[in-house]
């Protein structure tokens, strides 16, 4: 292999030391985060790439039921290979966000646009009979519009409100195809130390001649609860997705990531899945996944 492990952890740690790492982005409130609070909502657009979701890269991501056969209920994305996977495999994530519109409805309404883009990766990097294939990489742009909702009730303070556009695929022909785009609300709050995400969606009309995956909102839900908490350098998120149906359509998935900072920027990370959707090509597999490795993020 010409692109080894330790130079792909070498490039990341490089990006984060010069890049990044010049500011904390995990910040202690979604406000300073999203440039919210009274120090930042005079920004002007600085098209500055900053952390969005967790940057890491997991060495050994075991999952209890590898998908040596993908499905999907089109008939025409149903593949009849039988492809000897290992359960074993490593599993990267790159992911970053950029302000480009800021006040776009004035100072008083407010409206900061953002684009953002998120890959992961699962690399078979252990599976020397396959030549160490990546399984699966799915791609994920979007953008969208935050308000800034400063309101209070008890301990139950609101950060702000947004919608936006949402595309993920896993850019593979048929019939491994996978893809939906989304409409989806974003709703933040803090309750004292925990920060609350809720994200309900909406997924847009596809023809069903061209639909990789119908019954995709069925597994990999409609609505995201994300909670984030930090206590004594511990970093926990939780997110939980359900398909808000009933009967045989009742899917859901859990999804729970730690880390511990060891120096500087790099931090101790773990990560444990449970549930249908952990990736497109597995959108409705059921299978438990637990990986270690480290994060920048």
């Amino acid at each position: 292999m010409k692109f080894t492990i330790l130079q792909f952890f070498l490039i990341l740690v490089l990006f984060s030391y010069t890049s990044l790492a010049q500011e904390d982005y995990k910040s202690s409130t979604l406000a300073a985060k999203w440039e919210l609070d009274s120090t930042s909502l005079s920004k002007e657009v600085e098209f500055k790439l900053s952390p969005y979701k967790p940057i890491y890269v997991l060495f050994a991501n075991y999952t209890s039921d590898v998908n040596k056969s993908p499905t999907a209920s089109n008939a025409s994305e149903v593949s009849d290979l039988d492809i000897p996977y290992n359960a074993i495999e490593m599993k990267f994530q790159l992911s970053f966000k950029t302000k480009v519109m800021h006040n776009v409805l004035g100072k008083k309404l407010g409206g900061d646009v953002w684009f953002a883009y998120t890959q992961s990766s699962r690399w078979q990097v252990f599976n020397n009979s396959l030549s160490r294939p990546f399984r699966e990489t799915n791609y994920q742009p979007e953008a969208f519009i935050l308000f800034a909702t400063p309101y209070r009730i008890g301990k139950f303070h609101s950060v702000f409100t947004g919608f936006g556009i949402n595309h993920e695929s896993n850019g593979r022909a048929d019939p491994l195809s996978r893809s939906w785009n989304r409409v989806i609300f974003q709703f933040g709050w803090e309750v004292e130390q925990i920060q609350v995400i809720l994200k309900p969606w909406i997924r847009l009309p596809v023809a069903e001649a061209k639909d990789d995956n119908p019954d995709v909102g069925d597994y990999m839900g409609r609505a995201e609860l994300q909670l984030n908490y930090t206590i004594n350098k511990h970093d926990f998120e939780v997110a939980t997705r359900h398909s808000l149906r009933g009967g045989d359509r009742s899917h859901a998935s859990l999804r729970i990531d730690y880390s511990y900072p060891l120096i500087k920027n790099l931090k101790l990370h773990a990560q444990f899945f449970t549930g249908f959707g952990e990736s497109m090509i597995d959108y409705n597999h059921n299978q438990t996944v637990f990986g270690l490795g480290l994060s920048l993020y």
